[in-house]
């Protein structure tokens, strides 16, 4: 995805975020479900195979992603990019609650700053220091 696209969608995203409470609470009735995932850590194949088991965020089917998206996989950034989009697209059943890989220091030390770096030479400190915002 095309730097200029990755920016516009990181700062949509940090907009909705800031009017949200720093804590969210989710609640169904007993016919509804929640999927609860956590520990991507930048594991694609993970995110898919949970969204081919129970169906993709949509306002019949809410998700709940307990945080640590990125670091240790290859693709922690298509990762991001994926949530972000489910968020601003379903933001009422997609919930994004951050973990300790949602971290500055965590990034330096786990890869997703040099993969960002990787992936974005030009513009990867603009896309990382954005990121760090969103988080």
């Amino acid at each position: 995805l095309h730097a200029r696209y990755v920016l516009n969608l990181l700062h949509e995203t940090r907009k909705h975020l800031k009017q949200l409470p720093n804590i969210s609470h989710v609640s169904t009735c007993y016919s509804e479900e929640v999927t609860v995932c956590g520990d991507l850590h930048g594991q694609l194949d993970d995110l898919f195979l949970i969204f081919y088991k129970n169906g993709l965020p949509s306002p019949s089917k809410s998700y709940v992603f307990n945080g640590d998206f990125v670091d240790r996989g290859k693709q922690s950034l298509e990762i991001l990019i994926i949530l972000f989009t489910f968020l601003l697209i379903y933001p009422k059943e997609v919930h994004l609650n951050r973990g300790n890989h949602e971290d500055h220091m965590v990034n330096l030390r786990y890869g997703f700053t040099k993969e960002v770096m990787q992936k974005y030479k030009v513009h990867g400190k603009k896309i990382l220091k954005m990121i760090q915002n969103v988080f």
